[in-house]
């Protein structure tokens, strides 16, 4: 394959787009919000995911790039996960001092963003210490990406600050071992709130043509830690989701990664988790 092949392509687009992305992540990320405040005990993982949808849906979300999910207990850190069927809502209900993890993925006009909130029910010191140091993931990713180091080079990166922290790895259980996807504005024209598996048919449309397309260029939408991400990080819009976990408590945050051809940066600074570090540092 020739260099000029492997040449990424220029950054699709404008300040429009990238408000309308911002407005849907903010969007997405107030619903989760209003779900974690109706939580409590009791409460089952279909109902925390099936509450979130209806959220979403008065908001005027029109399809779903995957459905909404919510996790509670021990299934925050994807223990004893075996099969993709797994990953949807259960019975399982929420108690005193429980993380749980809600993640939602709301398309709006072909716009689409993916988010996950992470939370906990009550007192739960772990999670407290896992929550402040996942500021870390954050600003050491996007400081690879500046660097436009390849992106299984930039896995393996938080793969060994994981290991510092004396934490495990736990996106390595999302089917194809992803930290992160490519996200794009979708224009397929397949049936809207349709899904197979979890994913949209719109989803499933989109991704399939991308996951040819980039590979005929030698990359990759998908980001782990093979093969196929040994390439610097493709311009777009990236939905990037370090999930990391202790024993029986995981938690991520899942949010959008801005990459132009020559820089990089988080869209949006203003969402649960940012906010939660800068009042801990005002302490």
């Amino acid at each position: 394959m020739t260099t000029q092949a492997r040449l990424a392509p220029a950054f699709p687009y404008d300040a429009v787009d990238i408000d309308r992305f911002r407005e849907l992540q903010q969007l997405a990320y107030r619903c989760a919000e209003r779900v974690a405040a109706w939580l409590e005990p009791g409460v089952t993982e279909r109902q925390a995911a099936a509450r979130l949808r209806r959220e979403l849906v008065a908001e005027g979300v029109e399809d779903f790039f995957h459905v909404p999910f919510a996790w509670f207990g021990d299934r925050t850190a994807f223990r004893h996960f075996k099969t993709p069927l797994q990953f949807f809502a259960g019975r399982r209900k929420l108690e005193e001092g429980m993380p749980y993890i809600l993640d939602c993925a709301p398309v709006v006009d072909g716009y689409t963003a993916d988010i996950g909130y992470a939370g906990k029910i009550g007192d739960n010191p772990l999670w407290d210490k896992i929550a402040a140091d996942l500021r870390e993931y954050r600003e050491l990713i996007v400081r690879e990406v500046r660097q436009r180091k390849p992106l299984n080079e930039i896995y393996t990166a938080v793969d060994a600050l994981i290991a510092h922290h004396g934490y495990d790895n736990r996106h390595k259980v999302y089917p194809g071992r992803v930290i992160g996807h490519q996200v794009t504005r979708m224009t397929t024209r397949g049936p809207a709130g349709v899904n197979v598996f979890g994913f949209g048919v719109r989803t499933l449309q989109t991704l399939g043509r991308e996951l040819i397309s980039e590979r005929l260029h030698g990359r990759s939408p998908l980001w782990a830690d093979g093969r196929s991400s040994r390439h610097a990080p493709t311009p777009g819009l990236w939905a990037v989701e370090p999930h990391i976990g202790f024993h029986n408590v995981g938690l991520k945050f899942e949010e959008l990664l801005v990459v132009t051809e020559d820089d990089a940066y988080w869209l949006d600074d203003d969402l649960p988790h940012v906010r939660r570090w800068a009042e801990a540092s005002a302490r």
